[in-house]
């Protein structure tokens, strides 16, 4: 995997990033919320190519599910009170990369209280892991200074998802970095797999779910050259098995039977993780 150091400075145009650009021009939700401008896809397009992040982030799955009208849910993320428990650097690594989705999540939503929580406990766990970037270190001062500018904001939290990868990569942790990574999208997944009562009745977050067949794949491949590592080794057969029954689909038309397995693998497997 090319493990080239990613420059700040192509991140000054970056804003949402994950599956499927879910960017439209300013248009008010019902709740309220404000889509991320036209100008920020075209941005993220253009330089994505030239960063090494091997995955969009979650914003981008957020932002599909915040655009199609689901609604966020209270207690779907991994508790907060949870950041402190996590005391080896395999748990540490994947929960860092669940806070950011859950990071994401909120703050795709415009939840102030929530994204300051979800914030504080990844940089408790950026802390224990000693990611000690200049950029994470000014990282909840940044934030709180953009809260009422989406945006920016978006932008500030993408450029620490990168910042984090690089730092790893650069300090010959290219197997936590991978686990930083897998914890975002299973969290990501997980998001995407429990935000409705009855998911199979709105086929608009069927076609989201589907969709990331395409980034567990490619999540699959980047894994693959750091398969002697144990810890990623395992994740490699979690997610193996998770593509098979994502393989069950034929020409993407998901039965309801096949739904119901794919959310009860991501169940399975993000609760390992988080709990």
């Amino acid at each position: 995997m090319n493990r080239r150091a990613i420059s700040r400075y192509t991140f000054i145009l970056f804003a949402l990033a994950l599956s499927v650009v879910a960017c439209k021009p300013v248009d008010k939700k019902k709740s309220g919320e404000q889509t991320v401008k036209p100008l920020l896809k075209k941005a993220i397009e253009s330089e994505v190519k030239d960063v090494v992040y091997p995955l969009p982030t979650t914003f981008e799955l957020t932002s599909m599910l915040n655009r199609i009208g689901a609604d966020y849910i209270l207690g779907l993320s991994n508790s907060t009170d949870n950041a402190d428990k996590y005391f080896t650097e395999k748990a540490r690594a994947l929960n860092l990369g669940v806070y950011g989705a859950d990071l994401s999540y909120a703050s795709t939503y415009n939840r102030k209280q929530e994204t300051m929580l979800f914030l504080k406990a990844s940089k408790t766990l950026i802390d224990n892991l000693e990611i000690t970037s200049a950029y994470n270190k000014t990282l909840v001062d940044d934030v709180e200074k953009n809260l009422d500018d989406k945006d920016q904001l978006v932008k500030v939290i993408t450029n620490s998802f990168y910042d984090t990868y690089e730092f790893l990569n650069k300090n010959g942790k290219a197997n936590l970095s991978l686990l930083v990574v897998s914890g975002s999208f299973i969290e990501g997944l997980y998001i995407a797999t429990h935000i409705s009562e009855n998911t199979y009745a709105n086929p608009e977050i069927v076609k989201v779910i589907f969709d990331q067949k395409a980034s567990l794949e490619k999540l699959l491949q980047v894994l693959e050259p750091e398969k002697k590592d144990p810890n990623v080794a395992a994740l490699i057969a979690e997610f193996t098995g998770l593509k098979a029954s994502y393989d069950k689909v034929v020409e993407g038309k998901m039965t309801e039977a096949q739904l119901n397995e794919i959310i009860a693998s991501v169940a399975k497997l993000r609760n390992s993780i988080v709990e």
